[in-house]
Formats: structure tokens, sequence, C-alpha cells
């Protein structure tokens, strides 16, 4: 396919989708270093500065629209800093270090992660909370709903399986705002895992859950997550929606502001990943989807997925860095 055909069609240069690869396992390096030490902050801050360097030296004119944070809280890879050095305008969904916590306790699924699409193709979230429900792939479309009960859309998930609801399970942030969730997933007599932290990991898993044994994931995190979530499940496979937590007149108006016209509104996952998405992810630490880095006296390795929306295509990359000058 020519450049123009693939301009045509909404596609960026393949290419891009190993470029993207190098990104995350900087960061994965850099967050591994710090891997176990109780330094969150550090650890995240290595993350990023090792993602923001790698890239600027790629072939993009891109823009940060999930981000560290906003202008005012984050030094570097804030919401609408731009990166690159000239190519391509791509917008760009990344957490450097996808499990901070996780990371510094050295436990599993912390991931370096980013999506990048067309300019004006991922959701502009601004950094609040957002529900989020998330199946993977081979159900009918509209199989769940964010806003049927947690009940109503395992029930429905075990009957389209099926299963017996006992089969199903649930993967769930382990927080006190989920009580009423939990208790009410139990009721129904699905099971729950509970994972302390790192959503996007939780989300990406129910596309293989005879493998992660995740089925569905539901609950409240962050909004940034729910987008480079919604990209890896655009590349996978799968159904997720998400609604933003806009309860205060400050996010309300933060969010107008980023263009969020319907503060109540319920976005599908092609709403929040449109067109042509490229996704990629190390691991950090050892976890169900990536192991983590390896550090030994032959160098460094990383366990890197690499996708692409158009083409279905996912990539399993694993590489020895034999220079470790080069992180």
């Amino acid at each position: 396919m020519s450049l123009s055909s693939k301009k045509k069609h909404g596609q960026m240069d393949r290419m891009l989708t190993m470029e993207m690869a190098r990104v995350v396992e900087a960061a994965a390096v850099a967050a591994a270093r710090e891997r176990g030490q109780g330094d969150e902050k550090k650890a995240d801050q290595v993350a990023v500065d090792a993602m923001r360097s790698e890239l600027n030296n790629l072939p993009i004119s891109g823009r940060i629209v999930i981000g560290e944070g906003e202008r005012d809280e984050a030094p570097m890879l804030f919401i609408g800093e731009e990166v690159g050095y000239g190519g391509p305008e791509v917008d760009i969904a990344l957490d450097p270090l996808e499990g901070t916590t996780i990371c510094a306790k050295n436990q599993p699924n912390s991931l370096a992660v980013i999506a990048i699409a067309e300019r004006g193709k991922l959701l502009y979230a601004p950094d609040v909370y957002m529900d989020k429900i998330a199946i993977g792939p081979g159900y009918a479309p509209g199989l769940i709903s964010i806003d049927a009960s947690p009940k109503d859309n395992i029930m429905a998930l075990a009957d389209a399986k099926g299963v017996d609801v006992s089969r199903i399970s649930t993967c769930v942030m382990d927080r006190a705002r989920h009580g009423d969730l939990i208790e009410e997933i139990r009721s129904v007599g699905a099971s729950i895992r509970l994972i302390g932290d790192g959503d996007v990991a939780g989300i990406i898993h129910t596309t293989d859950p005879e493998v992660t044994g995740i089925d569905i994931y539901m609950g409240i995190g962050g909004a940034p997550e729910g987008v480079l979530a919604a990209a890896a499940l655009r590349c996978t496979g799968g159904q997720m929606q998400g609604r933003l937590i806009l309860d205060t007149p400050e996010k309300k108006a933060r969010a107008a502001k980023m263009g969020v016209s319907d503060p109540d509104k319920a976005y599908s996952m092609e709403e929040m990943a449109q067109g042509d998405v490229l996704f990629a992810a190390t691991g950090v630490t050892d976890g169900n989807m990536l192991r983590g880095v390896r550090f030994d006296k032959n160098g460094i390795h990383t366990h890197t997925v690499a996708m692409r929306s158009s083409s279905g295509t996912m990539r399993w990359i694993e590489s020895r860095h034999v220079d470790a000058n080069k992180f």
C-alpha cells in the first residue's frame, strides 16, 4: 500500500509500532531498576524521563492527550505537551509506569504502556475517575452495558458463554469504593479477582480468560487508564464502556474545557479510541500477560507486546539488550 493510500484509509505507518516498542522498553527498564525499593515517586519519575527521551526520537508530531496530568501538575509528559521531531500528526495516550505501587512493592502486572492514534482519534479525557466495564472478544455486540446492574451483566455473560454463573471471574480493584459492587457480585455467585492497582492490565486480561482467569472487568479507576485500555481492546477485540465521574463543578468545568459536552455520556470502546490505533506495553514486573524486566550478565531482557487495530496483529517481542548504557 502506498503512503497516499495509507493516509486515505486513515492508517499509520506500521513501522511506528516497532518504534513504540522501543519507547515502552526504555520506560520499563528505568522503572525496573527501582523495583521493590518502596519509592513510588522515584520509580514513576525515571520511567517518565526515559519515555519522554525516546518519544522525542520518533519521526512524529505527537501531542499528549493522556499523560501524567495537566500542565500545572506534571513537569513532563503533561496533557498537551508536544513530542517527536516532526512527521505525521498523532495523539498519544501513555502511562510510563502503570502500577506505581505495584512496582514499588515488586508485585505482579506493572507495565509501561503507550497508545498512538491519528490526531483527534483518542478521547481527550481529564484526569478524573471513570466507571468501566469490559469483556473480551467473541460475544454479540451490546452484551454488556454500563447502565445495567452488575448482576445482569454477569448473568448475561454466563449465558452467552454457556456456563454457570459460578464459573465467571470478575476483576475488580481492591478499593473501599467498591464495597457494594463486590457484595453484589458475590451475591450472584460469581468469583472475584481483586487487584491492588493496574487496571489497564486488568481490562486487557479479559481478552484471554483461559490464560488469565478473568472474564469481565468492573469498577471505577482512572479515566486516563480507561482510554489506554480501550486502545488495547481495539487491537485485541472485546467490548468496553466507560463513563467519566464528574461529581464536582470543578471537574465538570475541566472536562468541558477539554471538549466533554455531555458529563453523563457513556463512551463505547470505539469512541474512546477511534481509527487506526497502535498499542504497546512492556512488563516491568512479572504478570499474567508479560514477564518483567530481567537483568543478568548477558544484558537486559524485556518482554513486550505490540498491537495494531487495523490489522488485528499482536506481536510478542522478547529482546536482549546487550548495551546497558542504552537505557
